[in-house]
């Protein structure tokens, strides 16, 4: 398989030495969390025309006999597409290995476009044996052939035999283990549908980061249902981005002194006052709003829901930020809040 990807590295002569307009403006990506994203990073980097980055999404097998005959391979193209299929994975002697079904374009220097498909494989050593330095995913061996097919279409149903595996979704793996890891004997067993708890309502939030010429990106939110009592359901939120992978949210919510007429809630409320600040692994009565990019909470005092407190949390830079908090305090059998912090507002 090695002579074969040497072969079709050869016949799409991938870059030289000189960055050229186009390369410049190809997106940088380095991103080792999933097979796929290797594959996308190393044409990345070929785009870009930064070989050392390239050589380094190999393992010990080298896709030439050394570097300067890497970078030589590439003298005459400009930039390369890359599309990937449904990636299959089986693990072997403490390692994963992963299948990576890929076409790419090639555009030369000239402005023409050849198309290449094949497969790559790749490989994850298991973190926990190795040693220091830690190795990544990287790439095993790859084989690509020149292809007829119109790049839309040109990308192998499967690597190997069979019909083509299902693509797991490893963000939504990830948290799912999270939280069972920390949840599952603290949580309800089934949601209120009677469902085993585990299987979140899932979003993809799309936003840049500050600056209007960065790039943008993509967190996944994932809600998780954890318990349900007479009048309240609590449910456990996880997050995942490129940088950080997933992690559990935690929100933060004021603490507050509610003075009352005659030291009795059943009175008027005399005044409410922010004494300090607190996290919350659990939002109550909790969901995501996608058009404001939100996830709000209210949580009843009593069934009636007359007395109550609501947080709002919104996403920016990454995360979700108390914005505001309303506080209804008086048990009076009406439903008026009273805004304790609003940084929701322009003044």
């Amino acid at each position: 398989m090695r002579r074969i990807f040497l072969a079709a590295t050869a016949l799409f002569s991938l870059a030289g030495i000189g960055q050229s307009a186009l390369a410049a403006e190809a997106p940088y990506i380095d991103d080792r969390s999933s097979a796929e994203a290797v594959v996308r990073s190393l044409y990345s980097a070929i785009s870009r025309h930064e070989f050392a980055r390239a050589w380094g999404y190999f393992g010990d097998t080298k896709p030439a006999k050394d570097f300067n005959a890497f970078v030589k391979g590439y003298d005459n193209t400009d930039t390369v597409e890359v599309k990937t299929g449904a990636v299959s994975n089986e693990g072997a002697a403490g390692s994963i290995y992963y299948s990576v079904p890929v076409a790419i374009q090639a555009t030369d220097k000239k402005g023409e476009a050849k198309v290449f498909a094949g497969c790559y494989m790749l490989r994850q050593v298991n973190a926990q044996i190795q040693e220091p330095p830690f190795q990544p995913i990287f790439i095993d061996k790859g084989a690509l052939k020149p292809s007829s097919s119109d790049f839309e279409d040109a990308v192998p149903a499967n690597c190997g035999d069979g019909p083509p595996p299902p693509k797991k979704d490893g963000a939504l793996e990830q948290a799912k283990k999270a939280f069972l890891a920390t949840y599952g004997e603290q949580c309800d067993k089934e949601n209120p549908e009677g469902k085993p708890v585990g299987e979140p309502d899932t979003h993809s939030i799309h936003y840049k980061d500050a600056g209007a010429d960065e790039p943008e990106r993509e967190a996944r939110l994932f809600r998780f249902f954890c318990s349900m009592a007479a009048y309240n359901e609590s449910a456990v939120y996880y997050i995942y981005d490129d940088v950080n992978g997933v992690r559990q949210l935690q929100f933060a919510s004021p603490e507050l002194d509610i003075r009352y007429e005659n030291n009795n809630s059943e009175g008027k409320v005399e005044g409410i006052h922010i004494i300090g600040f607190q996290t919350d692994d659990q939002l109550v009565n909790s969901d995501y709003d996608d058009k404001t990019k939100t996830i709000s909470s209210m949580n009843k005092w009593r069934g009636v829901g007359d007395a109550s407190s609501a947080g709002t949390y919104l996403f920016r830079n990454g995360n979700f930020s108390l914005v505001q908090y309303d506080v209804d305090a008086s048990y009076d059998g009406e439903i008026n809040p009273e805004t304790v912090l609003d940084y929701n507002t322009p003044p």
